[in-house]
């Protein structure tokens, strides 16, 4: 079963969209981008993945692939994936949300060789 964008933002807050969409719009500006719906989330990528998007009802999980371990108030949740990776849960609830901080770690995050 194919999976869209759409699937994702349908039956959501308005604010899930607009959070969705400025968070696509700042991620280009560091390259090719590829965007992977799934059937629970979508797959962000460039090389490899970097991130994913998981929709929910008012708000998005945003889950951030680097190889160090984040601490501070946004990070809501943080997974050992492998020796060298760590999956970072930030939940986003307004546009202003993506911000410079989020957006540093998303380059970080973009930026990291496999």
């Amino acid at each position: 079963m194919e999976f869209n964008e759409l699937d994702h933002l349908k039956d959501k807050a308005p604010e899930v969209g607009a959070i969705y969409h400025r968070l696509i719009l700042e991620l280009r500006k560091f390259g090719p981008l590829k965007i992977e719906p799934k059937k629970t989330s979508i797959h962000l990528a460039n090389r490899f993945g970097f991130a994913g998007v998981y929709t929910r009802k008012d708000y998005i999980n945003l889950e951030i692939h680097l190889n160090y371990k984040l601490t501070g108030r946004r990070v809501s949740k943080v997974d050992q994936a492998s020796s060298n990776r760590y999956h970072h849960t930030i939940k986003l609830t307004s546009v202003n949300d993506v911000d410079k901080e989020l957006l540093d770690w998303l380059k970080q995050a973009y930026d990291l060789k496999k």
